[in-house]
């Protein structure tokens, strides 16, 4: 019998940092039960389905001006059985968006794990969820926590605290974290492996996937071309360099 996979739906919204939500977006679509690049050319060993919720279906600004579209909305959401919440300078207005804390609330009663990432441990303690635990975020946020709800004891040192709620503390933290709640789920073996797959430790492969139709595509091919005769420096991530290989 085929297990089912784990709905992760990570909210966003307007200024959410990037890599608050991407970076857990980024571990638990490509943590692979099978292990090896070539499981991630496709779902069939994924365990989790993965997506983004916002209050409104319409496209929202990161921090930097990034534009994403969200999978749902705050109506049409599936069923969401871990819940990860950002942080950034967006979580500041949302400390009085009551259509907002009630969402967050709603889903944090049916779903297994919270996570929050950064200050989006504000909003967690705003709805009463970090009540008498301990708790951490972002270093430039520990004082407005501990204002939020006092009664919650702050840990300045840790990358990530485990207290029913698991808080990760600023942006990068949020790549542990999730990389910490795969290996609760899935197991140390399939955890290394992610990081690993992800190049987050030192000796990891990176395989090529996205970039390879492109090492045919002629137009993108010049227009890299075209771009890097005028640009200052040329910067590859990853199999990036293949494409500048290839021109």
């Amino acid at each position: 019998m085929t297990t089912p996979n784990m709905n992760v739906g990570i909210l966003i919204f307007d200024n959410v940092e990037v890599l608050d939500f991407t970076g857990p977006f980024e571990v638990f679509s490509r943590t692979r039960l099978v292990p090896g690049p070539a499981s991630r050319s496709n779902d069939d060993s994924a365990p989790f389905t993965v997506f983004t919720v916002a209050k409104k279906s319409s496209s929202i600004r990161a921090t930097g001006g990034l534009e994403v579209v969200p999978s749902y909305d705050f109506t049409s959401t599936p069923m969401i059985d871990l819940l990860v919440v950002p942080g950034g300078f967006g979580t500041r207005p949302l400390l009085e968006d009551e259509e907002t804390l009630h969402w967050i609330q709603k889903i944090a009663r049916t779903s297994s794990q919270v996570v929050s990432v950064c200050t989006g441990a504000f909003l967690l303690a705003k709805v009463g969820l970090l009540k008498n635990k301990k708790a951490t975020t972002h270093w430039g946020g520990f004082e407005k926590l501990k204002q939020i709800d006092p009664s919650i004891e702050v840990d300045e040192n840790a990358r990530f605290v485990e207290d029913g709620i698991i808080t990760a503390a600023g942006i990068s933290a949020g790549i542990d974290v999730a990389l910490f709640v795969v290996e609760k789920i899935h197991g140390k073996e399939v955890a290394d492996e992610t990081a690993q797959y992800m190049v987050y430790e030192e000796g990891n492969e990176a395989p090529l996937f996205g970039t390879r139709p492109l090492l045919e595509d002629e137009e993108t091919l010049q227009w890299i071309q075209k771009i890097a005769r005028t640009s200052s420096q040329v910067v590859s991530v990853c199999t990036g360099a293949f494409l500048l290989t290839k021109v």
